[in-house]
């Protein structure tokens, strides 16, 4: 394809190839002006149709290529180093495995273009040792805060002082301060890989040994870092980390975790190990933070960058090792857009860097533990943990025996437990996976459930803020004085548990302890994370009330007593991994007890303590669990030993989508081993006023399950308010 235009002349200049962030097949070709220095991996602009477009050089061909061709010309070049061949590579795979165009994937790596360009300056100001004739003391203040702050600009430096840019300035006339133009996004301090690690176990040092091996060795290797939690496993990566940096000086390393509170928490234990705190990348970042990152890490100057999944597609010129903290996580999948799972991607990824991938977990993914199990992922293990430190004692409280009072969600023995830890001085952690004060909202007049408009979501009561809110499209209102159907005054109640309603609960019950809930409602932003942690390290919270942002990566030491409100919560629905995630989620809470000296307990409140996974749970027995599991999927042929794909389809009405179904299921492709299911309302039928239908592909894991969607997806054609995607491999089955 080419990007010729009416008026465009005969060209003889080389031709690059230039693939564009657009849901566009292929590349367009254009000419390069005479003394343009463009190499394959170019971020350049180029017209196409109206419009300067952003796009990367995939191809340079030769003069001849160009001959009596009219091409429009290359516009510009950007000084950022070329897209490296194995990220160019990576882009290609990921697009064709999630049945996408290679531009949506690029478009993933290009999400802070303002890193392209080199760093904006700006005016900052130095002490100068002079002191100002005329000292005030709004001048004062000034000189103190550039003592205590160092170089800053105007506006930092009179935020700090309390006063006017024009104090500052007025300085700058007097002599005591000296004004600079540097640049705004200063590179991220190297770190020290020599710097003194923390004193291993025996286990951890035979884990840290065999990943330094790797690192030294050089090339593709992948492990399981499988550990309970509590055990060291961040140690024993820190290990790798370093050897990485001592073996290579400028290669580069990839810390994914899934969760941005995670992030928040584990910075500061990099910057004590490395003396440099990593580059950080994740959706909270403001765009200077993220153009910066991005900068730093096309430039090879980032030499450890932590974040979210997304940080797996910046352009890193030396990538050397990729580390998927708590692999078995959810949140890795992206559900939205290019739809992928980050873990599956780090693997990818490294393969075609050539570089080493640990994937650790306390409770690894079965798919995880099968490629372990094939020799796919080499295993380590660490059995327990360090010092006098040991795992909780798990007790699964049986509700249909000992349920709560009328109109409580805490048993009698949970309640009791919480009253002993608060006396004894200790901390307390509850665990429910439901934000807000109540899941759904009825009117006791005529029944009615209030929903979001346009969809089957149930609006969930948030009593703290006054307000009504679906969790699913983020749709909010004051919460009504009359229904909405009926018109009855004071008759909507919140029915079930939400995190604000056992706080409520907690509050009657213990009026004297000190209460906070952990939600993402509470902890919006790294400093309100940060805040709630900082206080439960420093003992200022009796009972922490949260959601699953608790379960993850924390530390706690004087946290000795977890109670889990609903433990069944996860296993309604027909999801196929619902057991396994409901054993790794309740597993990892419970995990947060007893870290340190004193001993731990986690009480498990549950319809069905029969459930093999609660049985697991109480017995400490993951294998066992997993090995059911797996029996069970292997006879069904289902992932890891089979493989699915789904297919989404929606439009404004149901009669269109309908419709627009059964010409999908028409056009499905023969395949051998194929079994299509659908199609089939989705769970959430009807989301932001579109309805929806789902067909699900099963085929054997040696179908090439890609190109058959891909291949299907070829054969559409379909009314344009109708859209479709597909999910290769889904996780969520909503």
């Amino acid at each position: 394809m080419t990007g010729g235009a009416i008026g465009a002349k005969p060209c003889a200049m080389p031709v690059a190839r230039i693939l564009f962030v657009l849901p566009l097949p292929e590349p367009f070709d254009y000419a390069v002006p005479e003394g343009m220095e463009v190499s394959v991996g170019s971020y350049v602009t180029a017209p196409l149709g109206q419009t300067e477009r952003l796009g990367v050089v995939w191809e340079i061909l030769d003069d001849a290529a160009a001959a009596g061709r009219e091409l429009k010309p290359v516009l510009s070049v950007y000084p950022t180093p070329p897209m490296p061949a194995a990220m160019r590579e990576f882009i290609l795979w990921a697009a064709k495995y999630t049945v996408s165009h290679p531009g949506h994937v690029l478009g993933m790596t290009l999400r802070a273009r303002g890193g392209l360009s080199p760093s904006p300056t700006e005016t900052v100001y130095h002490l100068t040792g002079e002191e100002p004739k005329k000292l005030t003391d709004t001048r004062r203040r000034v000189l103190d805060a550039a003592e205590e702050v160092g170089a800053a600009n105007a506006a930092a430096l009179a935020a700090a002082a309390g006063v006017s840019s024009g104090v500052v300035k007025g300085l700058v006339s007097a002599g005591a301060l000296r004004a600079e133009e540097m640049a705004a996004d200063l590179p991220f301090a190297l770190p020290q890989p020599d710097l003194p690690g923390a004193n291993l176990t025996g286990e951890q040092v035979e884990a840290a040994e065999a990943l330094k091996a790797a690192m030294r060795g050089g090339g593709f290797a992948a492990f399981l870092l499988d550990g309970v939690t509590g055990s060291g496993k961040t140690e024993v990566y820190f290990e790798a980390i370093a050897e990485a940096l001592r073996t290579d000086p400028e290669a580069q390393i990839l810390v994914l975790l899934p969760e941005i509170a995670l992030t928040q928490a584990i910075l500061s234990r990099f910057e004590a190990r490395f003396g440099a705190a990593p580059a950080p990348w994740h959706s909270g970042l403001a765009d200077k933070e993220r153009r910066r990152t991005w900068r730093e890490a096309a430039h090879g100057r980032a030499r450890i960058v932590i974040g979210a999944r997304s940080a797996l597609f910046l352009p890193y010129a030396n990538l050397k090792l990729v580390i998927v903290d708590e692999e078995h996580d959810g949140s890795y999948k992206q559900e939205d857009g290019v739809t992928y799972h980050a873990r599956d991607m780090a693997v990818m990824r490294a393969k075609l860097e050539g570089a080493g991938v640990v994937l650790a977990s306390a409770t690894p993914a079965l798919e995880t533990m099968v490629n372990a199990e094939a020799g796919r992922y080499t295993r380590l293990m660490l059995a327990a943990r360090p010092g006098a430190a040991r795992l909780p004692d798990v007790e699964l409280i049986d509700l249909r025996r000992a349920p709560p009072e009328k109109n409580h969600w805490l048993s009698p023995h949970l309640t009791h437990a919480l009253q002993e830890t608060l006396a004894a001085g200790e901390q307390s952690l509850l665990f429910l996976n439901r934000r807000g004060y109540a899941p759904l909202v009825i009117c006791k007049a005529c029944g009615e459930r209030l929903k979001t408009p346009g969809t089957e979501n149930w609006l969930t009561e948030h009593r703290y803020s006054g307000r009504l809110v679906c969790h699913v499209t983020g749709y909010s209102i004051p919460k009504p004085g009359v229904c909405p159907a009926c018109g009855a005054k004071d008759s909507l109640m919140g029915v079930g548990p939400g995190v604000e309603r056992v706080a409520e609960e907690v509050r009657v019950l213990m009026p004297e302890a000190r209460i906070e809930i952990f939600s993402s409602d509470t902890a919006m932003g790294g400093d309100a994370t940060r805040g709630i942690i900082e206080r439960m390290e420093t003992g200022d919270i009796d009972v922490l009330i949260g959601t699953q942002i608790v379960a993850k990566g924390h530390n706690f030491p004087n946290l000795t007593l977890v109670g889990v409100v609903d433990a069944d919560s996860g296993m309604k629905g027909g999801d196929l991994r619902a057991g396994e995630r409901t054993y790794q989620l309740l597993s990892q809470v419970a995990g947060r007890a007893g870290r340190a000296e004193r001993p731990g307990r986690a009480l498990v409140q549950t319809y069905a303590p029969d459930n093999p996974a609660m049985l697991a749970l109480a017995d400490g027995d993951r294998d066992g669990f997993l090995q059911i599991e797996r029996d069970v999927r292997a006879e069904l042929g289902l992932p890891p030993f089979g493989r699915l794909a789904a297919l989404i389809l929606s439009a404004p009405s149901a009669e269109m989508v309908d419709e627009a179904a059964r010409d999908i299921a028409l056009a499905a492709p023969n395949g051998a081993g194929i079994e299509l299911f659908g199609p089939a309302p989705a769970p959430i039928t009807v989301l932001r006023g579109r309805h929806r239908r789902r067909f699900l592909v099963k085929s054997p894991r040696n179908v090439d399950l890609s190109a058959y969607m891909a291949a299907w997806m070829a054969r559409l054609k379909l009314p344009r308010p109708v859209r479709v995607s597909v999910d290769i491999d889904p996780y969520s089955f909503m």
